[in-house]
């Protein structure tokens, strides 16, 4: 049982990151338009926000147990190249230290497709809340402030890493 949960959780590594975002969005799309049917949109939203949520958590948590050591922004920053594969992000560097990881995204096609599929107005919910949520299983010490997002019409996201505890 194991080995095959090992398995499946290596091919789904191998499936980009915005490819598995589409593929999400498709389902949960209907998952929203039900939810909105019969409970209204505000409680779809909550529900879709708290599934992303709960998904960013594992999905860090399992990263960091692969990694068998409490990772820190090196580490994170050594992932990173999982979430701009195929072009999907076009990162800026801005200052890289042991407590801090400071970038711009200049161009998101997270935000573009779900433009393209019509849920643009939720995008936020489907990526961009999941980058803060990921930190809590990866390393709860890791901690992020954004002011914008390219997804919310700003020109850049400005993703603003720090440790809370510095060594």
């Amino acid at each position: 049982m194991e080995t095959e949960m090992a398995e499946a959780k290596m091919e789904l590594n191998d499936i980009p990151i915005l490819l598995r975002r589409r593929i999400e969005a498709m389902i949960l799309k209907h998952v929203l338009d039900v939810i909105t049917e019969r409970s209204g949109r505000e409680e779809a939203e909550a529900v879709i926000g708290a599934a992303c949520s709960k998904s960013a958590i594992e999905q860090g948590k399992m990263l960091a147990d692969d990694l068998g050591h409490a990772p820190d922004l090196r580490d994170f920053a050594a992932i990173q190249p999982a979430w701009t594969r195929e072009d999907a992000l076009r990162i800026e560097p801005l200052e890289m230290t042991e407590h801090k990881m400071d970038f711009n995204v200049v161009k998101c096609r997270y935000a573009e497709m779900y433009k393209d599929m019509g849920l643009g107005d939720i995008g936020h919910l489907l990526s961009c809340n999941r980058d803060g949520d990921f930190c809590i299983g990866y390393n709860p010490e890791i901690e992020l402030t954004r002011t914008q997002t390219i997804m919310k019409g700003a020109s850049h996201c400005d993703f603003r890493y720090r440790m809370k505890k510095e060594a």
